[in-house]
């Protein structure tokens, strides 16, 4: 009989029943949504937690998500051990091509107060505002704008990083040397970000499900809300969307993920080609 690998020794059992009611206090925390074959899934990347607060079982771990007074921080902590934070400079190329050569110079030429707010929604560690305050440093001609660029997210942990705006190599796979040699400096293989961009960019903890935090972001120019939406159920995409739409100024811009669509979601956009 051959021994079992670290991580399986590790499980902890997740019954079907306990699974269905931890399922559904993330989705109604955040509105991520595993089916019946992600349980083996949230049963691999949650055990740990489960260890880490010395519990017995789901069972134990579900009442603390429940009643205990760090509810709050132990459900940050699952959004941290089940979303995969993939992301990178310049992601999406033809988009942010549109971006910078399309919507910019409309912005430009129709914002009379000369004050544009770009908000990336689901940030990460930072690599898609920072892309995005490059862009307008780069092509823009903005000098004395009042422009503000906020990035968003539910990990702590993400955007702890993304203030530090230190970043590895795989984080500029398709970023052009000429972004690399001007806005960064490099050291022992780490690349530090530009404090002209830094200073671009604010960020904040935001968990897209709260109507009423939600409310407190300023009305936008643009939202940015790329391969987040994948991580919602249905009904979670509508409330999400609904509320973009609600922080939008009158012809603003929504840019979603590639693969991403609002069909069955929203009427309320007109979709732009670029």
């Amino acid at each position: 009989m051959f021994d079992k690998e670290p991580w399986q020794s590790e499980l902890v059992p997740l019954s079907e029943d306990v699974f269905r009611l931890i399922r559904d206090l993330i989705r109604e925390y955040c509105g991520m949504f595993f089916d019946d074959a992600s349980r083996f899934l949230l049963e691999r990347r949650l055990s740990r937690r489960v260890r880490t607060n010395h519990l017995e079982d789901f069972r134990d771990y579900y009442r603390l998500l429940l009643y205990d007074r760090k509810r709050e921080e132990e459900l940050e902590a699952i959004i941290d051990v089940l979303t995969v934070n993939e992301t990178y400079f310049f992601r999406e190329q033809n988009q942010l091509r549109a971006f910078s050569e399309e919507i910019l110079p409309v912005l430009k030429n129709t914002c009379r107060n000369k004050k544009i707010r770009i908000w990336s929604a689901g940030c990460s560690t930072g690599e898609e505002p920072y892309t995005i305050a490059m862009l307008i440093l780069e092509y823009g001609n903005f000098a004395g704008w009042d422009i503000e660029i906020l990035g968003s997210d539910i990990n702590q942990r993400v955007l702890t990083s993304a203030r530090r705006g230190v970043y590895r190599k795989n984080s500029f796979r398709t970023t052009d040397n000429y972004f690399i040699e001007k806005y960064f400096t490099e050291e022992n293989a780490l690349f530090t970000i530009s404090d002209k961009v830094k200073q671009a960019v604010s960020f904040c903890y935001l968990n897209l499900l709260d109507p009423f935090k939600v409310k407190f972001i300023s009305r936008m120019d643009i939202v940015f809300c790329r391969n987040v939406l994948i991580y919602f159920d249905c009904e979670a995409r509508k409330k999400v969307i609904n509320d973009f739409h609600d922080r939008l100024l009158d012809g603003g811009y929504l840019l979603l993920g590639h693969a991403e669509s609002l069909a069955s979601i929203s009427t309320s956009f007109d979709l732009v080609h670029l």
